[in-house]
């Protein structure tokens, strides 16, 4: 077998598929049937190119634009005819300006920070891409500045190309200019800085983020408040404001920092396995120790051992609101933290969603991506750890403080239900932790304080509401519900993890043999879309797993009152914003292919029963 002349872990230019730029980009492999290479641009965008689209970064040579050139930097005279004028071929301009315009990488003609981004083009005697210079008199002219004022739509990729860009890695970049100090005027350099598109600003925007700032906090206080009522029904709102001083118990506070010390302890551990994540827009891959059951196994046996020493549980029903106030005053003082460290990261370790330049955005959203202090992940730390394992353990000190108040041998059948599903659920999610390096909190969003409030106080102490309501308002069930009930939840579960399997098994291999008898639907990304098993029932299979396991925890409670439905109620607003949120991402990012899939599968999260 011929020696290769680019090697895996080489950086070199890549052609964009459809126009005449390069890019930096790292080779990650090389296919020997196909013959073709395996890259990944700086934006985290992988794919497959041909070798003449590929040269080195010697062979490279940088220009800026401008309407004025001296004299020095003119062009040679032997242009191509299809670079001598913007009016030559409005046709091959507008396919080229739309690959380029749905990628990002064509700066706006009313932005003036982006008239300077460089068009980077092989220099003219570089002979080691002949196929460049044997195109060049079919190449489109520049797409900076198409000649329609319309958006094209792109065109449909050809062979193995990919000509979208991908959701999950943001927009492809462009190279702002810099200045050489002993070059002329609009010289540039190749290593140029990350520069993309403004992202579209969620929850509301601004002024959306200044709200959930003040509302969640303020709902969670409502939640406790209302549900510590003897009767917690809606007709008794507003529940009664306690005195300022009951907020605040520094024994609650020292409780909260020390559960998240010994989580903290345990996450360190060289313990486990060492996981990959998914690649970086820098190209880099961070790795995470993903021992959570491990961490929830010494958690579980430091609990029995403090009830073996007659440590008193039920203070946590006791005190929950004021632990809420401490875990709410950790959360504030780590998203400041977070966000003070953050100015400090550079631009590839910035989160494209959460530096829109607005303080309370971003501090809201997050900015950095993946902050470490020294190897310990702050964001993976806190959305499998203290709020997670914690929901365990306020669960179980809800049906402690049930015997007590109830005065039971043993906790009621409605309790250990809710204890069991929501333990099942948990540990199945460390068990699988692993696959929480796919998912958008991690991939996407900074970390900052939606997410420390969310890991710290949201989970442990609303998802918890069902547990708490029944210590003082049982439910009896009669054999056959208990039974249904059970039913329900084996069926959501097997629903949620075998979907989630198949999800997770397909992307790491889709030419495991397992998927070999399933239908898939191609699209431009390279990628395919699973149309077989549960994924050609509903789109969203794991959404309704999701879905009847909240329904069965909802169950036990009764109907007796609204607020142990709460978390169901949450749970399908959620649900119909993340449909949404998925349906609007995955179109753009597959095009048709998706219109196929939706015409393929035509249910959303509830299939239709004949």
């Amino acid at each position: 077998m011929p020696s290769l002349k680019y090697q895996t872990g080489d950086t070199v230019m890549g052609r964009w598929p459809g126009s005449s730029l390069y890019y930096e980009v790292k080779v990650l492999g090389y296919d020997s049937r196909s013959r073709l290479y395996t890259v990944i641009y700086k934006d985290g965008t992988e794919l497959e190119l041909k070798e003449q689209d590929i040269t080195s970064l010697a062979g490279f040579q940088t220009r800026t634009r401008s309407r004025s050139r001296s004299p020095g930097r003119r062009r040679s005279r032997s242009r191509s005819p299809a670079r001598t004028t913007r009016r030559s071929s409005s046709r091959a301009a507008a396919a080229a300006a739309a690959a380029a315009i749905a990628d990002g990488a064509t700066p706006s003609r009313k932005d003036p920070k982006q008239r300077d981004a460089l068009e980077m083009r092989p220099a003219e005697n570089n002979s080691n891409d002949k196929h460049e210079q044997k195109d060049e008199k079919n190449m489109a002219p520049r797409v900076s500045e198409p000649e329609n004022k319309e958006e094209a739509q792109p065109e449909r990729s050809q062979g193995r190309y990919n000509l979208r860009r991908r959701k999950d890695d943001g927009d492809v970049e462009t190279v702002n200019a810099k200045p050489e100090p002993k070059q002329q005027k609009g010289a540039t350099t190749l290593a140029a800085a990350w520069a993309t598109p403004p992202v579209p600003l969620d929850f509301g925007g601004k002024i959306g983020a200044f709200f959930w700032l003040l509302f969640l906090p303020a709902w969670v206080l409502f939640l406790i408040l209302q549900v510590n009522q003897e009767d917690p029904s809606l007709t008794n709102f507003p529940p009664p404001f306690p005195p300022l001083e009951t907020f605040w118990d520094l024994r609650a506070l020292g409780f909260v920092l020390l559960w998240i010390l010994l989580q903290a302890v345990l996450y360190i551990l060289p313990i486990g396995k060492l996981s990959d994540g998914v690649p970086l827009r820098s190209g880099e891959t961070l790795r995470y120790r993903t021992n959570g059951f491990f961490a929830f196994a010494v958690s579980a046996a430091v609990v029995a051992a403090a009830m073996y020493f007659d440590v008193d549980l039920t203070y946590i029903h006791s005190h929950f609101l004021q632990l809420a106030v401490a875990s709410f005053l950790v959360s504030l003082l780590l998203s400041v933290y977070l966000f003070v460290r953050a100015r400090s990261a550079g631009l590839g370790e910035l989160a494209l969603g959460g530096n829109s330049g607005n303080v309370v955005y971003d501090f809201f959203k997050g900015r950095e991506l993946n902050p470490r202090i020294k190897g310990f992940d702050l964001k993976f730390f806190c959305e499998m750890r203290p709020g997670l394992i914690g929901w365990c353990l306020v669960n179980f000190a809800m049906a402690l403080a049930e015997m007590k108040h109830q005065d039971l041998e043993t906790p009621s059948s409605s309790m250990i239900l809710v204890n069991v599903f929501q333990l099942l659920y948990v540990i199945d999610g460390l068990w699988n932790e692993e696959a929480i390096l796919t998912t958008m909190d991690l991939m996407h969003d900074g970390f900052g304080f939606m997410l420390a409030f969310g890991d710290l106080v949201w989970v442990p102490f609303t998802y918890t509401l069902q547990a708490y309501y029944l210590v003082d308002h049982p439910n009896p069930l009669s054999l056959p519900v208990l039974f249904a009930i059970v039913v329900l939840k084996l069926v959501g579960f097997y629903i949620f993890r075998k979907s989630n399997s198949e999800k997770n098994a397909f992307r790491r291999n889709p030419s495991d043999p397992r998927f070999s008898h399933m239908k898939t639907i191609p699209t431009a990304t390279g990628k395919s879309l699973l149309v077989s098993g549960w994924w050609g029932v509903v789109r969203h299979p794991n959404y309704l797993g999701d879905l009847l396991m909240a329904l069965a925890w909802s169950l036990p409670c009764g109907f007796r009152h609204l607020l142990p439905w709460y978390y169901m109620i949450y749970f399908i607003i959620l649900l119909v914003h993340r449909d949404s949120r998925d349906m609007s991402d995955c179109r753009r990012k597959y095009g048709s292919a998706w219109d196929e899939y939706c015409r393929t599968v035509r249910y959303r999260i509830i299939p239709r029963v004949y």
